[in-house]
């Protein structure tokens, strides 16, 4: 959910003529969208420092130990990564940031909602499966919650990788081509 905040904040930053300053400056014209996704990283970083230094607190100990960890907090950062570039590609398209978040959440919650996150998704109806089965958060969660449980994740690990490349390829390209062509 956090990932949202990338194409807010870029949309913030383009309405108040940030981007434009970068613009007339001599450096590398993708420098200024790169560095922010690479600082959005750094934020998803401390949030899922945060979020598993609680869970240990409260008793949680990851089944594939530090290295089941470390993967599976790879690949949380890598998706992250992959759908800031969505965002930031809804900020180059619509006007404000309020219509970047509001489509944003369009597109997140169902995403979130029709995952394996908080139901078992045998007890969903058959058409919700469907998509569940289909749904890139779900191949997240289920990779994620493989490899911190030291079990095997199947084929949902290089589903995960591939919807992050498939992602950054797709709207990466859109972004920079759109970023190129505002003025």
């Amino acid at each position: 959910m956090i990932t949202m905040y990338t194409g807010t904040t870029l949309r913030t930053d383009l309405e108040k003529g940030v981007f434009d300053r970068f613009r007339s400056l001599p450096i590398w014209r993708p420098s200024a969208l790169v560095g922010m996704l690479l600082g959005d990283a750094v934020r998803f970083t401390i949030s899922l420092t945060v979020t598993a230094l609680l869970g240990l607190l409260l008793g949680w100990r990851p089944g594939g130990g530090f290295g089941g960890f470390m993967v599976g907090a790879l690949l949380i950062l890598l998706f992250s990564f992959s759908l800031g570039w969505v965002w930031t590609f809804l900020s180059l398209v619509l006007r404000t940031s309020g219509s970047v978040m509001g489509v944003s959440m369009l597109v997140i919650t169902p995403l979130t909602f029709g995952s394996n996150i908080f139901v078992d998704p045998t007890t969903m109806p058959g058409w919700l499966q469907s998509f569940v089965e289909v749904n890139p958060v779900s191949h997240l969660v289920t990779s994620v919650r493989a490899v911190m449980g030291g079990i095997d994740p199947g084929a949902s690990l290089p589903l995960t990788i591939v919807w992050s490349a498939v992602l950054i390829a797709v709207f990466g390209s859109l972004t920079m081509w759109r970023y190129r062509d505002a003025r």
